[in-house]
């Protein structure tokens, strides 16, 4: 008996793709057996038709399937999907057949190795590029909520690419772009991994320079501190390239949250600026107190007093929300009134309102800055008007 001829191509395309891909032969024969089925399907018409793969050989055979009936009206109408019994036992070791039972019936046409090797490039290309797909996709969805340094490839009127290596590009979109920044091919920048989507056209990897989790991967690189939980970052309030306000804190007593931020004659800090082309950072402290809190967060303005407006007292347990998605609408509708020395008004309001601003998104609490002196005229109003009431009570009483 002569041994079977080896399909030394396809043995060795397989070979390939499992010791240098990664790609198991199972996962590509399946593939190309179910593509050989259908190319079989759609060049000889033959609906039931099995492919079998040899992964030893490379060989490759089709065989009918057939359902045995004794329902001649059926093997009349459609004798690719029945054959009789009295025909399967007709056939070498036949006489086993009964009714309900396949029998398979090989039908390699002569030519369908020509067929079979153009399917088989297919499938095996298809399958090359989903795994590169998934290797790409894989490697940089772990990049995800993290910084990674890329280059700047080109740009579009709707995106700035960086190469991010391996022939892979993140997308920055214009929100995405830092307002004072101008990017030029080949500039070297750090970016923060906001999403990785897998598309069937490939990995859509978007980055950005503006998010406010760019900045909190900045301090974690700056500060060991932060990295290993000792000093905490309760939230970021942040106007890309001009200005942010980073609210910290620490349960260790003996740890000062904000000199640990700003580091030894403000190096660690200047780290960061730097990176973000001079952005401007104020460190403010954050504690459970909502007054003290929101005094530290109009700094460096000096706040005499915080005046809330709801009726309902806010409990010393009622801080500010780490994740401004999961707010409440209760925590996003407070409001309170904030007192500053006249001389400190500007300073307290910031440059077309920035820092009162910024002070409101980080505490979540909306902030109407009034001078010492507006304040007691208007309490000096609010005297007179309730004077007023109380004299007309009084004179409609009599």
């Amino acid at each position: 008996m002569s041994k079977p001829k080896i399909n030394t191509e396809m043995i060795g395309a397989l070979n390939y793709l499992e010791k240098e891909k990664g790609i198991k032969k199972e996962v590509v024969i399946e593939a190309l057996e179910q593509a050989l089925e259908s190319a079989y399907k759609q060049n000889y018409g033959d609906k039931n038709v099995e492919v079998e793969f040899n992964s030893l050989t490379g060989n490759i055979k089709v065989y009918a399937v057939k359902t045995i009936t004794d329902d001649e009206e059926a093997v009349a109408a459609d004798s690719n999907e029945f054959m009789s019994l009295a025909d399967a036992r007709k056939l070498p070791h036949g006489q086993g057949y009964d009714i309900g039972d396949e029998i398979r019936e090989e039908v390699t046409p002569r030519d369908f190795g020509r067929i079979a090797a153009q399917t088989a490039k297919q499938v095996v290309m298809q399958r090359l590029r989903e795994e590169e797909r998934k290797i790409v996709y894989d490697k940089y969805k772990t990049y995800e909520n993290e910084i990674i340094t890329g280059e700047v490839s080109r740009e579009d009127k709707r995106f700035t690419y960086v190469d991010l290596g391996d022939g892979v590009e993140g997308a920055m979109g214009f929100r995405d772009k830092m307002p004072n920044e101008h990017y030029h091919v080949h500039d070297r920048i750090q970016v923060y991994v906001s999403k990785v989507n897998d598309d069937r056209r490939g990995p859509q990897i978007f980055v950005s320079r503006t998010a406010p989790e760019l900045l909190k991967r900045l301090f974690e690189r700056e500060v060991p501190e932060i990295k290993d939980g000792t000093v905490l970052i309760e939230n970021i309030a942040r106007e890309a390239g001009d200005r942010a306000k980073v609210a910290v804190y620490s349960n260790d007593p003996n740890v000062d949250p904000v000199g640990t931020c700003v580091g030894p004659r403000g190096s660690r800090v200047q780290a960061i600026v730097n990176e973000l082309d001079g952005e401007n950072m104020d460190i403010v402290e954050y504690v459970k107190d909502p007054a003290k809190f929101i005094a530290n967060a109009l700094n460096p303005a000096e706040v005499l007093d915080v005046i809330f407006n709801d009726d309902k007292p806010t409990s010393e347990n009622e801080g500010v929300d780490t994740d401004e998605d999961t707010a409440t609408e209760e925590q996003t509708e407070r409001s309170c009134t904030v007192v500053v020395p006249d001389n400190q008004l500007s300073l307290a309001i910031g440059k077309r309102g920035q820092n009162a601003r910024l002070a409101a998104r980080l505490t979540k609490y909306k902030i109407d800055i009034k001078s010492a002196s507006e304040m007691e005229n208007q309490e000096t109003e609010d005297s007179a008007i309730d004077l007023e009431e109380t004299q007309d009570i009084d004179e409609s009483e009599d």
